[in-house]
């Protein structure tokens, strides 16, 4: 059953959560101990992040220092299949353009549909850190990248070759920003990718994290207008750090509501600010909830006791 089945037969709003691979040299045990956090409230399906390779300097054995390309959180399809083995959820690996060729996203293709993982959420990704502005190794866009996902469900390698066997094909969502992307020129051209990505396939939408709903509520009725009728999940965030007033906005380009934001100023420790944050947290699920929002999904990030703590009181 795909990510968009098992929204549409729950009863009530659906839950669900984002989560990191572990570090590189790292075990599981961090990611076990989120999902074991969070499991009770009946999880419709688990997002795993995707983190491309970075450029570095190491030094070496003569003592000079090389740039060399590492990958600080490998692993993502090995997570996704271990979680799914071990408590049966759902996972939804995240699929990028930044940093993979279109071979390399292939070969993640193939092992995905091997090991019976067929929910995507399909990204464009960030600019590498030592990127001055956003540079493609392989699909450029996220509409591009969808459209790999597409001929492949159709049978077709990138390389437009057909296969001997199409297997399961895949089901995916893809992102949309309810307060623009920090790329778009205005909001009407973010809209229209929202609606191309949506007329080329995404079964739902995923919402980059908002503090203010009224933002997200003015969105979904834009979307509505241009035709876009998929579900619009709301993406959600309690803060838990008092640094998080500046660091949140400047990162992703988002906008904390001067009520919250004076709340917050007023905290001295970061605990503090996470009582804060999981109180307009709180208000924030529970008004999306009363406005029948088919599922809320939670960015995780140094928040899962948070996030266990919204839901208590909500789900």
């Amino acid at each position: 059953m795909s990510v968009i089945d098992r929204i549409a037969n729950k009863e009530r709003t659906a839950f669900s959560f984002e989560l990191l691979p572990p570090l590189k040299g790292k075990g599981l045990e961090s990611v076990f101990k989120t999902i074991d956090a969070l499991r009770e409230f009946d999880p419709q399906y688990i997002n795993i992040t995707t983190h491309r390779s970075e450029l570095i300097y190491r030094e070496n054995a003569q003592g000079l220092f090389e740039r060399v390309s590492e990958r600080h959180r490998p692993g993502t399809v090995a997570v996704a299949a271990a979680i799914q083995h071990k408590y049966g959820i759902p996972v939804v690996p995240h699929i990028l353009c930044s940093g993979f060729t279109r071979e390399e996203t292939e070969y993640v293709l193939i092992d995905l549909q091997f090991l019976g993982i067929t929910d995507l959420f399909l990204l464009r990704g960030d600019k590498a850190k030592h990127e001055k502005t956003y540079t493609p190794t392989g699909n450029v866009h996220a509409t591009d990248l969808q459209q790999q996902v597409n001929d492949f469900n159709r049978g077709f390698f990138a390389a437009g070759i057909p296969m001997t066997d199409i297997g399961e094909k895949f089901s995916y969502g893809m992102a949309c920003y309810p307060e623009k992307h920090e790329e778009a020129p205005n909001m009407e051209s973010d809209l229209y990718w929202a609606k191309q990505k949506v007329d080329n396939g995404a079964e739902y939408l995923v919402t980059q994290m908002f503090f203010d709903n009224n933002a997200y509520f003015q969105f979904v009725e834009k979307c509505r207008e241009i035709g876009i009728n998929v579900p619009i999940i709301p993406g959600i965030k309690p803060i838990t750090l008092c640094n998080q007033l500046n660091v949140l906005p400047k990162i992703f380009h988002t906008n904390i509501p001067e009520e919250f934001a004076r709340e917050l100023r007023k905290c001295t420790t970061d605990a503090q600010a996470t009582e804060v944050g999981v109180e307009w947290c709180t208000q924030q699920v529970k008004q999306l909830i009363a406005h029948g929002v088919p599922s809320i999904h939670f960015y995780t990030l140094m928040a899962t006791q948070s996030v266990r703590r919204v839901a208590q009181h909500v789900f």
